[in-house]
């Protein structure tokens, strides 16, 4: 079926689960296994068991419109007499943003989770703050869109551009955009910020960071323990600010032996500038904890959620 149909049909599914009052907040993977492996969680009972938990269902649990537009979607799948969704729907705030099924294990996974309610919240803090409201922002790396969606909802002057080098990201994130009625949003496929020209007044990012061995775009930040792509990010955005722009970074980091391992690398780099101006405050002293069982973090003590933000001077 073409592109277009299936998006459309995706779009539908979506505005009948928001018609239908639907919710869902999305937890860590370890957390949501734990929740499934519960007896009676086996099988779909609700909507939320459905595009939530992502079990499987018998098919008449669906509404014949709801099931027919996931068909037309192509965004379900047979388990054995039962069926399964292919995309998960999460709640933020009033919006509903369509994202990868459980378990992400795929490459081209689009995440959602904690990280994203933790992002969207330092947006909105500093959006309440800011004496001057961004024009021109971009969101890199946005996934399924949420962070970009909410600037533009709530800056509905704004031009917001939603980059990612993951083409279902993008996809997901179009269709985001459609049933928020963000008309403000288009999204492209770019390296950081290649593919776009022109400088931005407002430079949002949650990017991964994590050392994951499949190396799953969603997941790995690359560097020594996972900082990589946070500081790659950095360095575009001291180039690509406009004056009084800023950059809003949401990233995780690893701590050893009581340093942050992502501040020791970028601290220096910003050094006494005073072209810029910038806070860095810990948001979570502990995210990802099953993460210090693998190899990789074995000299860790903990993975910390951290908001970095940056202005340069006009």
């Amino acid at each position: 079926m073409p592109t277009h149909v299936r998006d459309a049909a995706l779009l539908d599914v979506a505005r009948q689960l928001r018609d239908a009052g639907y919710r869902f907040v999305t937890i860590t993977p370890a957390s949501h296994a734990r929740v499934n492996a519960r007896s009676g969680n086996e099988q779909a009972r609700t909507l939320a068991d459905v595009f939530g938990w992502s079990r499987p269902f018998s098919p008449d649990l669906l509404p014949p419109a709801m099931l027919a537009a996931l068909g037309r979607a192509d965004a379900v799948e047979d388990r054995g007499g039962l069926l399964a969704s292919r995309v998960r729907v999460s709640s933020l705030g009033n919006e509903l943003f369509m994202h990868s099924a459980y378990p992400t294990g795929h490459a081209g996974a689009v995440f959602f989770g904690p990280d994203t309610y933790r992002f969207a919240s330092a947006i909105e803090q500093w959006l309440a703050s800011t004496p001057r409201l961004p024009q021109r922002v971009v969101d890199i790396g946005c996934g399924a869109g949420p962070g970009g969606i909410l600037v533009a909802k709530t800056v509905a002057r704004s031009t917001v551009h939603l980059v990612d080098i993951n083409d279902e990201a993008l996809r997901l994130a179009r269709i985001n955009a459609a049933l928020a009625g963000a008309a403000n949003v288009s999204a492209c496929r770019s390296d950081l910020l290649s593919a776009l020209d022109g400088r931005f007044d407002l430079i949002v990012a949650n990017p991964p960071y994590l050392l994951d061995p499949s190396r799953r775009a969603y997941r790995h930040g690359g560097g020594a323990l996972g900082e990589g792509l946070s500081l790659a990010i950095l360095e575009t955005a001291l180039e690509r600010l406009s004056p009084g722009g800023t950059l809003l970074l949401y990233t995780g980091v690893a701590v050893v032996d009581g340093e942050d391992v992502f501040e020791r690398a970028f601290a220096p780099r910003l050094g006494n500038r005073e072209d810029i101006a910038w806070q860095y405050r810990e948001m979570d002293p502990d995210v990802f904890g099953e993460e210090l069982d693998t190899e990789a973090y074995g000299g860790t003590d903990r993975i910390a959620a951290v908001v970095l933000t940056l202005t340069k001077n006009a």
